[in-house]
């Protein structure tokens, strides 16, 4: 084990003294006892120069985690919730602020820091000499964005930390150190020992990412999931040949994560990692008309094939642009983003209840039929005002309605 590395970064110091006074947290330290320390993700971000969407601190205190919990949540008025009643782990909720306090496992700090995760989370501010002390070299790997573990039995022991590698090449555009590569490929499988519902959360963060392509590339290389087919289905891309460059920058956040849970899942793997039925469902609507594209060109769908696909993908087109012929996508965006255009967000002039009114019409089927008809007219141009809709309603009730003898 390396010596350890007590270090004056003053800067950092500095910052990490101006947040805690910026969200009034002197009162909460000064309750903390002699030996108490911040460490983990709080103080990577601060370094990074990344501002934290919430203020969540990791403190270690030598003992009595939970009285010193309550004591600081009875004077600052706050919630408290005991995470871990046998391990002493507590959380204090204020506000935007989360504050988890938990009892120093080991005789040594630098005992606890070794059972960290990463090097990047191992660095830990001494409150009472107001230094860093950073034994396993993690300020290194901060300033060269290196994701390294100091000990694969900590990854083990919680197999997500696996998948969190990923949220970190997503996050914070960090590489993966050469032995940690191997270790994840060797150990990939364990990662469903983990819940469900943690590993729909990191699949979540990742996608979301501001690096999101480079970790999906990586997890699809080394097939994090398993997915036996990845490179035998058409559904999936190569995300490399792509160019993204037709969305902007809105279109990106809100369509790409939904194109990219699709490229390392399948709907089964949906299904069994619990995701949403809305997001299972927009990826099988992606897949249905990729498939349909598989096997019959665009230019030789028919009216109504266009005027399906446009109804049912119109709420997330631009996530299934990709799957489209180059040429076509930046036509397609461009009448996807003009709100007027009755094809890409087919509409009616007329609804329900005024063609009842009208035409003496009980909900069901027929109603549904009529409806689509004449959205599906709107759609090409071939209605343009109310009194249309009506005239071209009335042809079709004549034409359809069930004949009474």
């Amino acid at each position: 084990m390396k010596s350890n590395i007590y270090t004056d970064h003053t800067l950092i110091i500095d910052e990490l003294e101006t947040c805690i006074k910026l969200h009034n947290l002197d009162l909460i330290l000064s309750l903390l006892p002699k030996g108490s320390y911040l460490v983990g993700g709080y103080i990577r971000d601060i370094i990074l120069g990344r501002e934290p969407e919430k203020v969540d601190l990791d403190i270690v205190v030598p003992l009595d985690a939970i009285e010193i919990g309550k004591k600081i949540a009875g004077n600052i008025g706050s919630k408290l919730i005991i995470l871990d009643e046998k391990r002493e782990v507590v959380r204090i909720i204020l506000n935007h602020i989360y504050i988890d306090i938990a009892n120093q496992v080991t005789n040594t700090i630098e005992g606890d820091l070794c059972s960290r995760d990463f090097s990047i989370n191992s660095i830990a501010f001494l409150f009472d000499k107001k230094c860093l002390f950073d034994p396993f070299n993690g300020l290194k790997d901060l300033e060269i964005s290196l994701l390294r573990t100091h000990s694969e039995n900590n990854l083990l022991n919680d197999p997500l930390r696996i998948l969190r590698c990923f949220r970190f090449v997503s996050e914070l555009n960090f590489k993966i150190d050469f032995n940690l590569i191997t270790f994840i490929k060797k150990n990939k499988g364990k990662l469903y020992l983990v819940a469900k519902e943690r590993i729909n959360y990191e699949i979540q963060r990742i996608v979301n990412g501001a690096n999101a392509l480079d970790a999906v590339l990586l997890i699809k290389k080394l097939n994090i999931f398993g997915t036996d087919n990845l490179s035998e289905d058409s559904f999936f891309l190569d995300l490399e040949k792509i160019t993204y460059g037709e969305l902007n920058q809105k279109e990106k956040e809100k369509f790409l994560p939904s194109f990219f849970i699709g490229q390392i899942l399948d709907v089964v793997s949906l299904e069994k990692l619990k995701f949403s039925k809305a997001e299972i469902e927009k990826t099988k609507l992606l897949r249905k008309w990729h498939f349909l594209l598989e096997k019959k060109n665009i230019s030789q769908f028919t009216e109504s094939d266009r005027f399906a696909l446009h109804r049912e993908l119109e709420m997330f087109l631009p996530s299934f642009i990709f799957y489209l012929p180059q040429n076509l996508r930046l036509d397609w965006l461009n009448r996807w983003r003009d709100k007027d255009d009755k094809l890409f967000h087919p509409a009616n002039l007329i609804n329900g209840d005024v063609i009842k009114k009208n035409f003496k019409i009980k909900d069901g089927p027929l109603l549904g039929e009529l409806l689509y008809y004449l959205s599906k007219e709107l759609a090409y141009k071939r209605l343009n005002n109310f009194d249309e809709a009506i005239y071209k309603a009335r042809l079709w009730i004549e034409q359809n309605a069930p004949k009474c003898d």
